[in-house]
């Protein structure tokens, strides 16, 4: 597998995201929502060096499977949300592909009572987005290859890397 992103780099950039985030929110509290299950490490790895108010919740938003990069239907499920209203909200995504899910998801978040929606996304793929969206934070911008690792998976796979990856064909059986 191609090492796109090694894990020092993504540890590094990550510390500086964060500390963009804690500047954009002035130490005002937070509610950190992170869409399940690829935000998980990026999640945990950026919350340790925000040293704002916050608390965390989690919702799915997903529409495809295994390495399939053609959207159905997208289904959000956020019954582990808490109670949104007036509260700043940054939600957090492994990749900005599209921009449909994120878009769908910021405004299904505005509709729950967030007072303000901010995205912070470790990738930005460049050449898929099919919608104007325009993230807050990014950490990193990848070509257009399909990517696993850091908890981006292929078949649910792979999550556990500690860098983003190309997957070879070949690798994903």
């Amino acid at each position: 597998m191609e090492v796109l992103i090694p894990a020092d780099r993504i540890r590094d950039r990550v510390a500086e995201v964060a500390a963009e985030v804690a500047r954009a929110y002035a130490g005002r509290p937070v509610t950190v929502v992170g869409i399940l299950n690829g935000c998980v490490v990026f999640l945990a790895d950026l919350i340790r060096h925000i040293d704002i108010p916050l608390r965390v919740a989690f919702l799915t938003a997903s529409s495809y499977r295994g390495e399939t990069t053609t959207a159905g239907k997208l289904v959000i499920r956020d019954e582990l949300l808490p109670d949104l209203t007036s509260r700043d909200v940054l939600l957090v995504d492994d990749i900005l592909d599209t921009g449909k899910t994120l878009t769908r998801v910021v405004a299904h978040l505005i509709d729950k009572g967030a007072e303000s929606v901010k995205v912070a996304v470790l990738l930005r793929k460049v050449g898929r987005q099919e919608v104007p969206f325009e993230p807050d934070f990014v950490a990193f911008t990848i070509p257009d290859k399909f990517v696993v690792g850091y908890g981006l998976d292929y078949d649910d796979e792979y999550r556990h890397l500690p860098y983003v990856g190309v997957l070879a064909s070949g690798e994903s059986g």
